[in-house]
């Protein structure tokens, strides 16, 4: 199968491009000098050119925070170059994953959001922008697959992970958020699922991040655990973290519809921590 990625110089295309090629499919990663999505013309090229039998969508504006203030450039990328990508494959009669975020719901109270549940009020403009892709690829193609994540981390670019190893390596302490919960999601991890789910006709709406919840306090108390760090880490509220775009509190996200129609979920966030935080330990 030929599988064009989009955002593969990004944390999750990189590691998806490498899955499909461990398989055995043909995967070709493009990028924003390669194939700027936002221009409807050069996407009609270069994914027709390319003739895949499905396209996985990683590349996405996710500067969260300045996207409230570049409105337009964050739309332009998010929803319209969604939609491009979603006409062109319409036409071409081939599959799209898209992958979205859990910040496209409201992030109030303690529920598992479902996949299937109606979005009514996005948080930021980023969330806002991204569920406006989820549209763009429902009303144009009929074999999709939108898969939401959240708290992302891999090996090709910056995360909450490398961050926190940086902070506690200059400062011997640090203070994170304990009352906004959720999941973490290895990119790794994650690839797996994605070619798993790409290789079916089991089209729709998913929720993918490692099982278990935790808070950000929990998950930087497990990432120097996992590194042999002694760090002091404050449990504080997000509000001694003031940012332009409002972030949820509630992350949390069901992910029965992947058993039910028969996927691997995977692993959990702890195991997966620690297998990253090894691989960030052992490269240095």
């Amino acid at each position: 199968m030929k599988v064009l990625v989009t955002g593969v110089k990004g944390q999750l295309g990189f590691d998806v491009v490498n899955e499909l090629k461990k398989r055995g499919h043909t995967p070709v990663g493009v990028d924003v000098e390669d194939m700027d999505i936002t221009d409807a013309d050069a996407v009609d090229r270069v994914v027709g050119e390319a003739a895949p039998d499905a396209v996985i969508h990683c590349a996405a504006y996710t500067a969260v925070d300045r996207a409230e203030e570049d409105v337009d450039t964050c739309r332009r990328v998010n929803a319209y170059g969604t939609e491009n990508i979603a006409k062109v494959c319409a036409r071409l009669g081939c599959k799209l994953m898209y992958i979205s975020t859990d910040y496209v719901f409201d992030g109030e109270g303690t529920r598992l959001w479902e996949p299937d549940d109606a979005v009514t009020k996005p948080l930021n403009v980023y969330g806002q922008t991204k569920y406006e892709g989820e549209l763009a690829v429902r009303a144009n193609v009929s074999k999709y697959f939108i898969v939401r994540i959240a708290w992302v981390f891999g090996v090709n670019g910056n995360n909450f992970i490398k961050t926190m190893l940086r902070l506690g390596k200059e400062r011997g302490a640090v203070s994170v958020v304990n009352d906004q919960i959720g999941s973490p999601t290895y990119t790794y991890d994650l690839a797996v699922l994605l070619c798993d789910m790409i290789e079916s006709d089991k089209y729709g709406n998913y929720h993918a991040t490692n099982e278990g919840l935790c808070s950000w306090y929990d998950f930087a108390c497990e990432i120097f655990k996992c590194a042999g760090m002694d760090v002091k880490v404050t449990p504080v509220p997000a509000t001694e973290f003031p940012s332009k775009a409002k972030r949820p509190y509630n992350s949390r996200m069901s992910k029965e519809k992947l058993s039910e129609n028969g996927f691997k979920r995977l692993p959990s966030w702890q195991d997966a921590t620690k297998r990253y935080v090894d691989i960030l330990i052992n490269k240095k």
